[in-house]
């Protein structure tokens, strides 16, 4: 046993010396020596030095092997300015136009991907105050309460060429809480543009809005007048669909229906206008004046009047038609309602609600009212500037079924 025991450890021995002779005989590695990897590069939009910018202007950082990864703008007081990135990362948008005839530094880092950085300052000056503008007027006031058809609005005092306008929509902003996202419509006459999503606003939707509009060019050497903002909420839901055929409205609140009432519209000489309008404004007392109308030539007082068209078409109390409201058309295109239906109407409705008219001689001209629903969102789409999303696109139209070809059937032969 004894023999047995040293035999092993000689067999030991003799194997770690093998191990130690190979790792001593292997040829020292040279160090490792990384490649030089260059910082990432910046270009920065306005261009250094650059002048006579909008005070519009967005602050664009392009980068290569990298990312940016800090970007802060200061006047030439030295005051930060606030702004923060579009959604896609293309621009970075000051909270409030800039000052005209200001200069604003630029500070940009770009870090890559081994966590080497580069930052780049530039300075700009922006323009003075341009001599020529397109007044702006938005159809949507802070802290108001909207009815659930009511569309962003936006009017301008002269027609947006087509090659200024995705340049003006980028400059336009809605958000909504909680999310229902929507488009832009222009009119083709471009001096209108509409926001609404691709069904109505839910009840309860917060909506923001910001018009970035002041300094933006419009082209001709015009520039945009005003930066507006505003916040809403949309109240209940509630729906006015007038049928010429029956002269009934009916009127449904929150998916019910809550009243039927007679109505008395155009006569045939000055008929109303079939289509989905909005109700634009409520006045407890407005005055007609159509002296200077070929089919006019009175001035009249009523009251709780809602108008719908910017033509003239209004809902209103007519107490001297209530023996034809329900039975005859008789008026200069309103839609006539008794005393009390009126009153009524005024306490139920908002302004953006949606009143649905069909079944007379006329067809509501788009662009007469806020017209917004007056179309299919297929045909609403295609009127922006911009491209949609993919998921505000419509679906694609299914292709018809192939009908099945005649399979001839077998006369059977006259038996003789």
């Amino acid at each position: 046993m004894g023999r047995q025991r040293a035999g092993w450890a000689m067999v030991a021995v003799t194997v770690m010396a093998l191990v130690a002779a190979g790792c001593s005989s292997e040829p020292e590695q040279p160090p490792l020596v990384l490649p030089a990897i260059a910082p990432p590069t910046l270009d920065i939009t306005p261009a250094a030095k650059a002048k006579q910018v909008p005070v519009s202007a967005e602050i664009a950082v392009r980068t290569t092997d990298g990312r940016v990864t800090a970007l802060d703008v200061t006047d030439d007081k030295g005051v930060a300015v606030r702004g923060a990135m579009r959604a896609d990362g293309s621009s970075w948008v000051p909270a409030k136009p800039l000052g005209y005839q200001r200069t604003y530094t630029v500070a940009a880092t770009a870090t890559g991907a081994y966590g080497q950085a580069t930052t780049q300052r530039t300075s700009f000056t922006t323009m003075a105050k341009p001599t020529r503008t397109v007044d702006t007027t938005l159809y949507f006031f802070d802290q108001a309460t909207y009815g659930v058809a009511m569309p962003v609005t936006l009017d301008f005092s002269q027609a947006i060429p087509k090659s200024a306008r995705a340049a003006v929509q980028r400059r336009l902003f809605v958000t909504t809480e909680p999310p229902q996202p929507g488009a832009w419509h222009w009119l083709d006459s471009g001096t209108e543009v509409f926001y609404r999503a691709p069904d109505y606003w839910r009840p309860g939707t917060k909506i923001t809005v910001r018009m970035a509009l002041e300094g933006v060019p419009m082209g001709a050497g015009i520039f945009g007048d005003a930066d507006r903002t505003a916040t809403a909420k949309i109240g209940n839901s509630v729906f006015l669909d007038i049928d010429n055929r029956t002269k009934q409205m009916t009127v449904t609140i929150d998916g019910k229906v809550a009243k039927r009432i007679p109505v008395s519209m155009g006569k045939p000489n000055t008929p109303t206008s079939s289509g989905k309008m909005v109700i634009m404004e409520k006045h407890d007392r407005v005055t007609f004046d159509t002296r200077n109308d070929p089919q006019g030539g009175y001035v009249v007082t009523v009251s709780d009047a809602q108008r719908l068209t910017w033509g003239g078409e209004f809902i209103h109390a007519a107490p001297w038609s209530e023996g034809d409201q329900g039975y005859s058309n008789v008026s200069h295109g309103c839609t006539n309602v008794s005393s009390w239906a009126a009153s009524y109407l005024m306490g139920i409705t908002h302004v953006g609600d949606l009143v649905t008219i069909k079944g007379t001689e006329v067809t509501l001209d788009q662009g007469n009212g806020w017209t917004a629903w007056n179309m299919t969102w297929d045909e609403f789409v295609r009127g922006s500037a911009l491209d949609v999303p993919a998921d505000l696109k419509p679906a694609p139209a299914k292709a018809a079924a192939p009908k099945p070809s005649a399979v001839p059937v077998p006369v059977p032969s006259p038996t003789n």
